[in-house]
């Protein structure tokens, strides 16, 4: 009788999870961040609040948790750029899948929520740094040094560097709105980071 419980009752904290998880990015989608509460998270997945709170202890960490369900790979064990050995259109396929993720309104809407609390909280600051920004760099660090290593990126460039020309500008335009988010913008940017840092 125990064996047969076991899955049964992994299975429905599993559905409850993925209920909270579901239920957050569609409020966050729908409401001002600010107006989201764990509460409504709750009404919304069909869960006791003490069931978000036993997982996650505060609204941030479960629109963080939200966020790593929806990020592919969010193991990160096998995170990987496209490699054909041609690192401008490696990258350019890289950067527009981004600038399409951030089209996203719902996307959008979580990830600006997400800045808004890591802004505010260290804790979940250094959280998003080692789950999902650091795991992410080294994917792209990884590709870059092949790059390097294949003559496409000058021997001393430095790849920290590679990345913030790459990203900065990208992350800027969207976080404060200031211009579009095109297929277009994304291109330019490789082509400059790419010819600023030519062998």
């Amino acid at each position: 009788m125990q064996t047969e419980k076991g899955p049964d009752h992994s299975r429905r904290k599993e559905r409850s999870r993925q209920a909270i998880l579901a239920a957050t990015r569609a409020l966050v989608a729908e409401e001002a961040y600010e107006k989201v509460t764990v509460e409504g998270i709750a009404a919304r997945a069909g869960v006791g609040k003490q069931t978000i709170y036993r997982r996650w202890p505060t609204k941030s960490a479960v629109v963080f948790a939200a966020l790593l369900d929806i990020s592919q790979d969010a193991d990160t064990s096998s995170l990987a750029l496209p490699d054909t050995g041609d690192i401008s259109a490696d990258l350019k396929l890289v950067l527009r899948a981004t600038v399409e993720e951030f089209n996203d309104p719902s996307f959008d809407r979580l990830v600006r929520a997400l800045n808004t609390e890591i802004a505010n909280d260290a804790e979940l600051a250094a959280e998003y740094r080692e789950k999902l920004d650091r795991p992410l760099e080294d994917a792209k660090r990884a590709r870059l040094r092949s790059a390097q290593q294949a003559g496409q990126l000058a021997p001393d460039a430095d790849l920290g560097l590679v990345l913030a020309m790459l990203y900065a500008p990208l992350f800027q335009r969207w976080l404060h709105r200031t211009g579009p988010l095109t297929a277009d913008y994304a291109d330019a940017l490789v082509d400059a980071t790419l010819r600023a840092f030519a062998p």
